[in-house]
């Protein structure tokens, strides 16, 4: 079964783009497609996107804890890595996921985040479109 680490971006996306590829995703995660690596840092960034002001006009407080609280019981959480000695992304903020996939050893890294796609050619690296392919394909 292969192993995916969801970026942050992917999983909001997926609660207010229901229509999307994101959301396909986890349709798929729930079908048990594929399994999801999550870390407590990853869900604390969750959880603090989906606590902005921008996002109450998509989800209230009490709606934000509880799909936080649904993607943890649906994914597997390991402890967050400890960070690389040689960074890969240029954003900073970026690098605790490339810890975390490759940590995991997770055949994919899911995001929408252009500085993250621009390292497909060392670490595997898939939109959500790209990633949906592959499951079709398995």
């Amino acid at each position: 079964m292969p192993r995916a680490v969801l970026d942050t971006n992917v999983l909001v996306s997926a609660l207010i783009s229901p229509g999307g590829a994101s959301a396909r995703l986890l349709l798929e995660l729930r079908a048990g497609a594929f399994e999801l690596i999550l870390s407590p840092l990853l869900l604390a960034e969750l959880r603090e996107v989906l606590g902005r002001d921008k996002f109450r006009r998509y989800v209230t407080e009490a709606e934000a804890d509880a799909y936080v609280d649904l993607i943890r019981r649906e994914g597997v959480v390991r402890a967050d890595p400890p960070p690389s000695p040689e960074p890969m992304s240029v954003d900073p903020d970026d690098e605790y996921l490339i810890d975390l996939a490759r940590e995991a050893g997770a055949d994919a890294l899911v995001t929408g985040d252009a500085h993250l796609l621009d390292l497909r050619a060392i670490i595997p690296v898939l939109t959500p479109a790209d990633f949906l392919e592959v499951l079709a394909d398995g």
